[in-house]
């Protein structure tokens, strides 16, 4: 179990953002980067994705479909991480796993997994291995640019993108970014993962 302290987090110190701004947002200071890590931590275990043809072959219940739309992305899931290695922006995922698996968790450890195969940077980590750290209080879901820019991600409560809270105070930004890479060191490559946990489970039920 990991004893560590979670950093805090005040929305005093952000900026709320609608979606729309948040997606704009994240794009542009995303594709600005060069020579810098990012972060993305994972904690919910529903969402519900809006705008993606496998998340609804999931909804349907449709579990062919979602690994033919899945494999379909290979290509250009190869282009994004030459894209990231040739800018030298790598992007660190970290994703907390709860067992059994929700059907939204096993659907998307497909998806990670592949995205892994093809270069991009995918790493899972046990709830158990966190308990200590969260308390009361699940960790919140992240994105973190460059060690510049930190977004807290909402989520209605039905799983529902519901914008962001962005951080540029550097103490809170780069305490954050060290929390994130000692979760990372501490989590499991995704394959190893998958092989172990999601490769022999039946098709999850329509989600």
């Amino acid at each position: 179990m990991l004893d560590l302290l979670t950093p805090e987090l005040p929305d005093e110190l952000g900026e709320r953002l609608t979606r729309e701004d948040y997606k704009r947002d994240f794009r542009e200071r995303r594709a600005a980067i060069r020579d810098g890590e990012s972060w993305k931590l994972e904690r919910l275990q529903h969402f519900e994705e809006t705008g993606d043809d496998s998340r609804e072959a999931l909804r349907q219940g449709d579990w062919p479909a979602v690994l033919r739309l899945f494999e379909a992305e290979r290509d250009a899931l190869v282009r994004r991480a030459r894209n990231e290695m040739s800018r030298g922006a790598v992007f660190h995922r970290i994703r907390v796993v709860e067992e059994p698996l929700t059907p939204y968790v096993q659907w998307e450890l497909h998806w990670l997994r592949l995205s892994a195969e093809c270069g991009l940077s995918v790493r899972v980590l046990p709830a158990p291995a966190i308990a200590a750290a969260e308390g009361d209080a699940l960790l919140p879901e992240l994105n973190l640019l460059d060690s510049r820019v930190l977004y807290r991600v909402l989520y209605t409560e039905a799983g529902r993108p519901d914008g962001a809270v962005r951080f540029t105070d550097p103490g809170t930004v780069e305490n954050w970014a060290e929390y994130l890479r000692e979760l990372y060191t501490a989590a499991e490559d995704v394959q190893p993962y998958f092989d172990r946990a999601v490769a022999d489970l039946p098709p999850p039920p329509a989600a």
